[in-house]
């Protein structure tokens, strides 16, 4: 009886801990953030893509030094630079669709340092964005969004 207990349990235990696993991976993904490890140091990493923004004929806006500005205040924060750019052309298509996708472009890139020294590329996800903004007629923009993104931080995945 008791084998067969077991036997019984043993599968079902399984399927509790697959579930569990793959719930909270998705709680993770649910906050809409892409995070890609850099290869490279801080100053390196945006040296790369700032170079592979000129390259493709992007927009960029601004280089906001969050670290500094903390110091400004003295406060300590670690490594943190805002990089602000976009095509306009393909950006103020989602406006167009919801005013309200403004508050997700031009596109903000992220590239921060974690207590590891590690380098971290981070942007919301424009998948996520369409879903936040409810915008359902603009799909080839947010695909061809994604990929420019995906080509610019590859510049940093190896050295």
């Amino acid at each position: 009886m008791k084998a067969r207990i077991l036997n019984f349990c043993t599968p079902l235990l399984l399927i509790l801990i697959l579930a569990s696993a793959l719930s909270a991976a998705r709680a993770d993904s649910d906050d809409g953030i892409v995070r890609i490890r850099s290869a490279v140091p801080m100053a390196e990493a945006i040296i790369r893509i700032k170079a592979d923004i000129a390259a493709k004929g992007i927009k960029f806006f601004t280089e906001i030094d969050q670290s500094k500005l903390a110091a400004d205040a003295g406060i300590k924060l670690r490594p943190s630079t805002l990089l602000v750019f976009g095509n306009p052309p393909l950006g103020t298509q989602f406006i167009t669709s919801n005013p309200n996708a403004g508050l997700d472009w031009p596109v903000r890139l992220l590239l921060t340092q974690d207590d590891n020294g590690d380098v971290w590329a981070v942007w919301t996800d424009f998948e996520w964005i369409a879903r936040r903004h409810n915008i359902t007629d603009r799909a080839a923009q947010f695909a061809m969004a994604t990929k420019v993104v995906g080509s610019i931080t590859s510049t940093i995945a190896s050295k």
